[in-house]
């Protein structure tokens, strides 16, 4: 009888949760800001709102996913870029774009700091290969598509390969071997 109550207790237990995490990430795109988001487990966040705000908490802009999980932001001046969604269930996706990275977009300097020293064109590396603001756009617009699946793999991967599978493996390979030293004992008493 007693068996049958544990029996019964254990089965009530909850079944563990599969746990992921949020995935942000924000990069420059041209003459705009470029993100992601979404899980760890591969999943997009799709159509969810994303707030942009400057460092003292002033409202930007908003954008909002696609079905890739994708947005894109036009920024207008050149500070931090902090960007926020909440996904809802206690997941809230945060991720910053530094003014520096901002300030290249705008091709301005940051508010805080001195603009930067004028190059000469000839040593651009636009002005080296001998490309045009056009052909540059349409080459950065084919590596980005390139590299976005590329990105989500990657954090997928990192997501799959943590600490604990690698001690999960090690501990496999150790009860291998725990399991070869115990069949070699009883086969060397058996003699």
């Amino acid at each position: 009888m007693k068996r049958l109550a544990l029996a019964a207790a254990l089965m009530a237990l909850p079944l563990p949760a599969q746990a992921h995490k949020v995935i942000a990430a924000v990069f420059p795109s041209g003459s705009a800001i470029e993100g992601e988001i979404g899980f760890s487990n591969g999943e997009m966040a799709v159509g969810e709102e994303v707030i942009v705000t400057a460092p003292d908490g002033t409202e930007l802009g908003r954008a909002v996913t696609d079905a890739d999980g994708f947005f894109a932001f036009t920024p207008e001046q050149p500070v931090e870029h902090r960007f926020r969604a909440d996904l809802g269930a206690g997941h809230v996706a945060m991720t910053t774009l530094p003014a520096e990275d901002v300030a290249a977009i705008l091709g301005k300097p940051v508010i805080e700091t001195p603009p930067p020293a004028a190059t000469s064109d000839a040593t651009t590396p636009a002005a080296v290969a001998g490309l045009t603001a056009e052909q540059r756009d349409v080459i950065a617009e084919a590596v980005r598509d390139e590299i976005r699946p590329l990105r989500r793999e990657i954090a997928a991967y990192k997501e799959k390969n943590d600490l604990q599978a690698i001690l999960g493996g090690l501990g496999y390979i150790l009860g291998l071997f725990g399991l070869g030293f115990y069949i070699a004992a009883r086969r060397k008493m058996a003699v």
